[in-house]
C-alpha cells in the first residue's frame, strides 16, 4: 500500500518565470522555489497552468522542471504537470520528469478536440505507463472541456500508479465522490483557490491553486486550522482569501501577471506573462499596491 501522507498539504502551482526578453529565467525560477521553501509549503505543482506551459515549448518546460529540481529537490514534494496536446510529447515529458527523480505526474486531459472517455483514459495511461512515478489526475473542466467522470476515475484507479485527482471543478459534490467513492486510499487536491475550506472539509485532502503563491502562508494557515478542527478560524482565513482573490481578478491584466507584480512588492521577480495572456495596465498599478496592503494586513491578522 502506497504512502500517501507526502501528499497532504499546500502546495502552490508553480509560476512561469522570464526575463526581460520573455525568456525562461533559470535564476529567477531558483529563487522563486527557495521561496517557497523558505514559507514551509509541503511542496509545488509544476509546469501547469499557473506554470502557463501550453505557452511553453517542451524544450522550455524541461528546463522549468530542471531548475525546480536543482534548487529544492529532496527537500519538499514536487509533482510535474506533463499534460500536452499530444499522448507523444506528454511522455517526453514524463520520462524527462523521473529522470530528475520528482515525486509524481500529473496531466490535464489532451485539448482542443473533444474527445471520449476512452481516448482521454489511453491517454492518461500512456504517461502512466511510461514511468514508476504516481500519477495524479487533473480535472479542470472549465478550460479543457472534459469532465471526468466518476466511471473513468474509478477505471483509472484500478492502475496502482494512480493515486488520487486535483479537482479543480467548482461542484465540492465531485471532491466527496472522488474521495469517498473510491475503492482504494487516495489523495484529492482540491482545486479553486476559492473554496479551499470547502473542498477540504468535503473530503480533499490537500490544495494546489494558482493563488496560493502570492500568499501560502495564508493558505497554510487555513490547512493548519482545518487539521486542528478549528473551523472558525479556518472560515475567517478564507474570506479575507476569497476578497483578496476577489480583487486580483477584477483588474484588467492576466490573473498571473497581477500576482507577479504583487511578488515584486517583496522582491520577488518571475516578470510578466507570455502573449496572449494580457500584461498589466497602467490602472492596475495603484490597485496592485492595494492588494498587496490587503495581504500584508491578512497575514498580520493570522500569523503569530
Amino acid at each position: 500500500m502506497k504512502n500517501l501522507e507526502k501528499y497532504k498539504g499546500v502546495f502552490p502551482a508553480f509560476y512561469a518565470c522570464y526575463d526581460a526578453n520573455g525568456k525562461i529565467n533559470p535564476e529567477a525560477i531558483e529563487s522563486l522555489a527557495k521561496h517557497y521553501l523558505d514559507k514551509g509549503v509541503t511542496g509545488l505543482y509544476v509546469g501547469g497552468s499557473s506554470g502557463e506551459c501550453i505557452y511553453q515549448s517542451i524544450e522550455e518546460r524541461q528546463i522549468v522542471l530542471e531548475h525546480v529540481v536543482k534548487a529544492v529537490g529532496g527537500k519538499m514534494v514536487i509533482i510535474a504537470h506533463v499534460g500536452a496536446p499530444s499522448t507523444r510529447d506528454s511522455i517526453i515529458l514524463a520520462k524527462h520528469a523521473a529522470s530528475l527523480n520528482v515525486d509524481a505526474l500529473s496531466a490535464i486531459p489532451p485539448i482542443y478536440y473533444a474527445m471520449s472517455h476512452e481516448s482521454v483514459r489511453e491517454y492518461w495511461l500512456g504517461i502512466v505507463n511510461a514511468t514508476d512515478l504516481d500519477f495524479i489526475i487533473y480535472n479542470i473542466p472549465q478550460t479543457t472541456g472534459y469532465s471526468l467522470s466518476l466511471e473513468s476515475y474509478l477505471e483509472m484507479l484500478k492502475h496502482d500508479q494512480v493515486i488520487g485527482v486535483k479537482n479543480s471543478s467548482m461542484a465540492v459534490l465531485d471532491i466527496h465522490m472522488f474521495k469517498y467513492y473510491a475503492p482504494k486510499d487516495v489523495v484529492v487536491f482540491n482545486g479553486p483557490d476559492e473554496q479551499f475550506l470547502g473542498g477540504r472539509i468535503s473530503g480533499a485532502d490537500s490544495g494546489i491553486g494558482g493563488t496560493y503563491g502570492v500568499m501560502p502562508e495564508l493558505f497554510i494557515e487555513m490547512h493548519k486550522a482545518i487539521n486542528n478542527h478549528d473551523i472558525k478560524r479556518a472560515q475567517k482565513i478564507q474570506i479575507d482569501v476569497e476578497k483578496i482573490i476577489r480583487d486580483i481578478l477584477s483588474c484588467d491584466g492576466n490573473l498571473y501577471a497581477i500576482i507577479k507584480k504583487i511578488l515584486e512588492k517583496d522582491n520577488i521577480f518571475c516578470g510578466g506573462v507570455r502573449s496572449p495572456l494580457k500584461n498589466i495596465s497602467h490602472d492596475d498599478i495603484l490597485r496592485i499596491d492595494d492588494i498587496h496592503l490587503s495581504i500584508q494586513k491578512a497575514k498580520n491578522k493570522y500569523l503569530d
